[in-house]
């Protein structure tokens, strides 16, 4: 699933391409996703222009001329293309939005994805948006906020931080990464982490997040940006998927500790170092 680094390359590439440009026409071929695409869905988007595009947590958002907001999210699969032409079309390119600047397919064979619409100033009110937490990036993130969140939680810190009621956009393999360069172990109990292992969390999940987005996030399956190349900053993870290996910042000896190790929280699965992330009780 595209985390909130594969989100946020993917609104900078509609930005480049599409943004303040005409819709002119669109086209669902199948409407059976997460949430099925409203009937009058061609009709609100076609003939408007796009004035406004930007992320709020894993969803794309769209403003468009006619005071409507396009709500788009990618789901497990999903993927959008840009194409000058629709020639060679796929069978899981499921709708198809003609602009003035060429064509954005979106592509998803799952269909876990969702793509709706809703008006532009209840955006804020949408049931997608009504519990979601802070961004990651916003300045009133900080220790104070943090900890208040998590003081009555009795649930280990990595599962907290893949909820999007706290602290939005961060997904499974950003959290294990924020976590390892946190020096933090997954499992500490939320309620138990002090005000500096949250500055230091906080400060983390930015780095990392910052990091990934310069990267153009992280291709694993299926994600690519809009214009077919992949992301690279899977070549920079520290623990995520390197089970058994050595960290970049231990010197332990692996015939005794067995390097990375992998574990599973909350139906999830999660990669840190024994060693650099002790768990303290």
């Amino acid at each position: 699933m595209p985390e909130l680094p594969e989100v946020e390359t993917i609104k900078e590439s509609l930005k480049r391409d599409i943004d303040k440009k005409i819709i002119e026409s669109v086209e669902v071929k199948n409407r059976k996703f997460r949430e099925i695409i409203p009937n009058d869905f061609e009709d609100v988007i076609s003939n408007t222009s796009i004035k406004k595009i930007y992320r709020i947590a894993k969803y794309i958002v769209i403003d468009l001329s006619n005071h409507y907001s396009i709500i788009w999210h990618f789901g497990m699969s999903g993927r959008i293309k840009f194409m000058d032409n629709i020639n060679n079309l796929d069978k899981h390119d499921h709708i198809i939005i003609k602009t003035n600047n060429g064509y954005i397919i979106y592509n998803d064979a799952r269909r876990f994805g969702l793509i709706t619409y809703t008006k532009t100033n209840d955006i804020k009110n949408h049931h997608i948006f009504s519990k979601i937490g802070i961004d990651p990036f916003d300045s009133n993130l900080d220790a104070t906020y943090l900890l208040d969140k998590l003081k009555n939680k009795n649930i280990e810190i990595k599962v907290a931080l893949l909820d999007q009621s706290i602290i939005n956009g961060i997904g499974n393999i950003y959290a294990s990464e924020a976590l390892y360069d946190a020096r933090i172990s997954p499992f500490k109990k939320s309620c138990n982490i002090n005000t500096d292992e949250a500055s230091r969390l906080i400060n983390s999940v930015r780095k990392i997040l910052n990091k990934a987005i310069k990267a153009g996030g992280s291709t694993l399956r299926d994600y690519k940006k809009p214009d077919g190349s992949t992301g690279y900053f899977q070549n920079e993870h520290c623990v995520y998927n390197k089970t058994g290996q050595r960290c970049p910042n231990c010197c332990c000896d692996l015939s005794k500790t067995q390097g990375i190790k992998k574990a599973t929280q909350g139906g999830r699965s999660t990669f840190f170092c024994e060693t650099l992330q002790k768990e303290e009780h």
